[in-house]
Parts: C-alpha cells; sequence; structure tokens
C-alpha cells in the first residue's frame, strides 16, 4: 500500500474518532436536554489525538502536532477523573505517557528533523503555519480551559466556554486546511464545527430552563 494512503487512513481514522465521540455527546444530551461528558467522549478524544499526531507527524505539519501533543495530556486526566486511567496496567499507563517524548526523541537522534525544518516546511508558507498554529492554540485552549474549570469543580465537565473555544478555533483551523488542502482537517472541522454550535444551543437552553 502506498505510505501517502496510509497516511491519509490514519488521518481520517482519527477524525472519524473525532466526529463519532462528538456525535454521541450529541446524541445523549439531546436526550438529556443538558451537556453530558460521558466516559466514551474522552476514550475516542484519546484515540483520535493519539493517530492524529502521528498523522501530523508523517505530514511533518507542526500545527497538528503541536494542539494534539497539548491536548492528549488532558484527555489522559479526564479519564482518570472518570475512573478509567486507574484501571489501565501500569506499565501500558507509562508508555501512553511516553509516547509522544518518544516519538520527539527519536526523531531528533535519527536526524528526520528539527525545529528550523519544521519551522520552515516548504510546503507550508511560514504565516500559514502562523494561522494554523493559531488556530490549534485556540482549539486546544478549549481543553485547558475546560480542564481548569474541572479541576475547580473537581469532576469532569464541559462549560459553555469550551463550546465557544472550540468554534472559533474549530473555524480558524478549517480556513487553514482550506488553504493547506488538506481533507483530513477539513472534513474533521466542517462536521464540528455544526456540534459546537448546537452544544452551545444545548447549554443556553438549560440555563434558561
Amino acid at each position: 500500500m502506498d505510505n501517502s494512503l496510509i497516511i491519509y487512513v490514519i488521518g481520517f481514522t482519527a477524525q472519524i474518532l473525532f466526529s463519532s465521540r462528538m456525535v454521541m455527546q450529541w446524541l445523549l444530551s439531546e436526550k438529556r436536554k443538558k451537556v453530558l461528558t460521558p466516559i466514551l467522549f474522552w476514550e475516542l478524544s484519546f484515540l483520535g489525538s493519539f493517530l492524529l499526531f502521528i498523522y501530523g507527524y508523517a505530514r511533518d505539519d507542526f500545527a497538528i502536532m503541536l494542539g494534539q501533543s497539548l491536548t492528549y495530556f488532558i484527555y489522559i486526566r479526564n479519564l482518570y477523573w472518570q475512573g478509567q486511567w486507574s484501571k489501565l496496567p501500569y506499565l501500558i499507563r507509562i508508555l501512553i505517557l511516553a509516547f509522544p517524548i518518544i516519538v520527539v526523541v527519536y526523531s531528533f537522534f535519527n536526524n528526520e528533523y528539527n525545529l528550523v525544518q519544521l519551522f520552515h516546511n516548504e510546503a507550508i508558507p511560514f504565516w500559514l503555519l502562523f494561522f494554523g498554529i493559531t488556530g490549534q492554540v485556540i482549539f486546544t485552549f478549549r481543553f485547558l480551559y475546560q480542564w481548569l474549570y474541572s479541576e475547580k469543580k473537581n469532576k469532569s465537565t464541559l462549560p459553555i466556554g469550551f463550546w465557544w473555544l472550540s468554534l472559533i478555533g474549530s473555524v480558524l483551523i478549517l480556513c487553514y486546511a482550506i488553504i493547506r488542502k488538506d481533507p483530513v482537517l477539513l472534513l474533521g472541522h466542517l462536521f464540528g464545527a455544526l456540534m459546537y454550535i448546537r452544544n452551545i444551543i444545548i447549554h443556553k437552553n438549560e440555563i434558561r430552563e
């Protein structure tokens, strides 16, 4: 199988997992008339993040790698809150936590890339890379916000600010995907934006009630 095809299969699989978590979360929230955070949401998020990190690495796309390396650990923290993280064998947990670091160290010592190459990808102009990173930072900040909010509440929850940051970041990444001609990001964020809007509406209706 052609390497580029394998890379896109990995990327689309990650987006399918991300989209599945949103559909599942949206359907449960519609049924209960309030925004819910089921365990499966975080499990699918973690698996999707794992695969999308690999996709970003294979595509030499620093914007994707940056976003996933940050949210990766937040997904793990939410799995901890929901009691799932401790159910994994200790060795598996160590390997999962070390995975992003292992990839970076391995690549560095094998001269696969360096910081100069990451920021000077010939396929991505610097202004576009900066635009993509901005979108990823905002999109990633939603989970930093969610993490801090959940730490304060001492439980895993998705506040309305999470959905607003999701929508803004998603729109920016969608624009990046169109310019970059990246079908994986385009498909994932086009669908996701609709779910974010709907969750904002559900949140507002829940507050009014």
